[in-house]
């Protein structure tokens, strides 16, 4: 029964994604506004399909220009984010050369970040700041990387910074709003740390397996924690910014996954490596058949 279930939500995604490609194609070449809604829409039909329940706390800031930094545990984490609201995701550059998953990505308007080449800092600073002035909504997971979904890892500072930076330096301001995402149950039951990684993508798992045990195993449930957004300018400290949005990701993942409410930590240095270029951001993001956006 799980395979026909899997076989179908394929089938099912598949002809959804023949009819709003082709669509979000042309909305994307004409600039029409719907090519914010479009992807939007897919995501919201893929987690009915699978049948995964989001309890959401919060909710986005209406504010603009808008940078939401998120934990990251599995691919499922960018149907859930993007079924919640018109956005857009920064990844690394091999995402876009991904089969299928890169041409979603690029539909989905991400902003792809080779880290290989610094001499185009600028010009991606640049495209994110442009996005986020235009009104765009941009995610970016400060982990750098994938885990197993029972913690946070440390936050990584220098993209957040460039980020932050480039709208700062315009003289103009960005929200910058921090959001948890834990995986808390199947079929209503607590899911646990043992079963946790079910659902979570990372290290060395094969993809397409990781795929097809998801839509088989189906019903699932996330809490989606927002956190208050925080005002930035160009004279804000990314490091200190970078902990205090890490602690609040790390505080509300806590009290989702434990179903407690919020208990903050004690502020202090994190595990941030702050000593690093830009887009040497997404390092820890090599494995093959990882995410890492």
């Amino acid at each position: 029964m799980a395979e026909i279930k899997a076989v179908l939500i394929i089938l099912v995604l598949t002809m959804v994604s023949l009819i709003l490609i082709p669509l979000q194609w042309i909305a994307i070449r004409l600039q029409i506004p719907i090519c914010r809604k479009l992807p939007q829409i897919w995501h919201l039909i893929a987690t009915r399909l699978v049948g995964i329940r989001i309890q959401q706390i919060g909710g986005p800031s209406p504010d603009r220009p808008l940078l939401i930094t998120s934990n990251h545990a599995s691919w499922v984490d960018i149907t859930v984010i993007g079924s919640l609201m018109p956005l857009s995701f920064i990844a690394k550059s091999e995402v876009s050369r991904w089969p299928v998953f890169g041409l979603l990505a690029k539909l989905q308007r991400t902003v792809f970040v080779d880290r290989t080449k610094r001499s185009r800092t600028a010009e991606v600073t640049d495209t994110i700041a442009g996005r986020m002035g235009a009104g765009d909504a941009m995610v970016l997971f400060a982990e750098g990387t994938s885990n197993d979904g029972n913690r946070v890892l440390p936050f990584r500072s220098a993209l957040l910074g460039a980020a932050t930076r480039a709208v700062g330096n315009g003289g103009q301001k960005v929200w910058v709003q921090p959001l948890s995402v834990a995986y808390q149950g199947f079929y209503g039951l607590p899911m646990g740390r043992a079963h946790r990684p079910h659902v979570a993508w990372y290290g060395d798992m094969e993809l397409a397996g990781h795929l097809w045990g998801v839509f088989a195993r189906g019903s699932f449930d996330v809490i989606v924690r927002w956190g208050d957004p925080v005002l930035v300018d160009g004279d804000t400290d990314r490091k200190a910014l970078t902990r205090q949005l890490e602690r609040e990701v790390r505080a509300m993942t806590a009290a989702s996954l434990h179903q407690k409410p919020i208990e903050h930590e004690d502020s202090g240095e994190s595990g941030d490596s702050d000593e690093i270029e830009p887009f040497e951001f997404f390092s820890n993001a090599e494995k093959p058949g990882k995410a890492g956006v």
